[in-house]
């Protein structure tokens, strides 16, 4: 038989101010998370990555090995959701470890100390080594963004399409690392900037509320949709990508089809944000998902119409550097 005391409810876990942080939920979707083991089911490493909500990092996320998508990546700094490109995996540029009141470190390693954590820098000795042997002078800040370059080129997706169906990406030295470096920090510094680029000029963008409106009604989204033109053969109604009708009172219009080029995973970036800011309810749980609060958390009354814009812009930046990459030529020397 069991004592009462073993039959007593357990007391729920202590709410930790430490525990919520920002997260970043899908392509350029940024939610509220409460961070904590004993409420998150699964976790895996991403705490060596994002120990507290002070610590900054970057990494990319790669989608997976087995994914529904077609080879992708994006950049991110703050916790990423397993799911932000499909299931995927999180490549961080640094990992953190708990130095203990002694200074001692718990996991043994080399690193600069920041407030209690000694930061591990991810990209090996080894690999610096290899890269110095190719190239001469270059830092492990140089080989993170050549690998985040590389990736994005078509020549390198294309060949080895089954390969990344399977596995990791391998990644190559090729004759001039250079451009893909330079690639590589101008994808990063767009894909991680996205909420400050210039927002692409929208016909209907400079919509302003009424004198005595709530800016925040009037921008309010319920579910934003594309346009509708009639098809000059079949007569049917189609979509048409360059007008999204943002609310009742917002047309926009202009976007170039180009934007539409920018693919991550089974959509454009502009198509993921028309999917992801609309109002949802979960049937099962009749949770509302409202993604107008997030304009309120960050005071923008205009944070969605804007955001919409700023991905357009950031799509055909992309691309422009996308196109813009060397041909893939890879060393002759080179082992494995």
């Amino acid at each position: 038989s069991s004592s009462a005391e073993d039959s007593t409810p357990s007391s729920p876990p202590e709410v930790r101010r430490a525990a919520y942080r920002v997260a970043s939920y899908r392509p350029f979707t940024r939610q509220r998370l409460y961070f904590d083991r004993t409420m998150n089911d699964m976790v895996y490493r991403i705490p060596l990555a994002f120990p507290n909500g002070q610590l900054p990092n970057l990494g990319f996320a790669v989608t997976g090995p087995a994914s529904h998508y077609d080879f992708c990546l994006l950049a991110a700094d703050a916790v990423p959701d397993l799911h932000l490109l499909d299931t995927g995996q999180f490549l961080p540029r640094w990992t953190y470890e708990l130095v203990d009141e002694s200074g001692a470190l718990d996991l043994g390693g080399d690193g600069e100390v920041i407030d209690g954590y000694r930061r591990i820098d991810n990209v090996t000795d080894e690999a610096l080594k290899r890269f110095t042997g190719a190239y001469g002078s270059i830092t492990k800040d140089d080989i993170f963004f050549y690998v985040y370059g590389l990736l994005h080129s078509p020549e390198y997706r294309e060949p080895y399409a089954a390969d990344l169906k399977k596995m990791l990406p391998r990644i190559p030295l090729v004759e001039d690392p250079w451009p893909f470096v330079q690639a590589g920090r101008d994808l990063s510094e767009l894909h991680l900037g996205y909420e400050t680029v210039t927002p692409y000029p929208l016909h209907g963008l400079d919509a302003q509320p009424p004198a005595g409106t709530d800016p925040y009604d009037f921008y309010r989204v319920q579910k934003m949709a594309f346009g509708k033109v009639r098809d000059p053969e079949t007569k049917k109604l189609v979509a048409d990508r360059s007008t999204v009708t943002y609310n009742s009172r917002i047309t926009l219009t202009g976007i170039p089809e180009a934007a539409y080029r920018y693919q991550l995973g089974s959509r454009s970036a502009v198509e993921w944000i028309l999917d992801r800011y609309q109002v949802k309810t979960d049937k099962a749980s009749g949770i509302v998902n409202d993604p107008n609060d997030w304009s309120k958390e960050v005071s923008d009354p205009r944070y969605i119409i804007d955001l919409l814009a700023r991905i357009v812009t950031v799509s055909l930046e992309t691309m422009s550097i996308v196109d813009a990459l060397p041909a893939l030529a890879i060393r002759k020397d080179q082992q494995g």
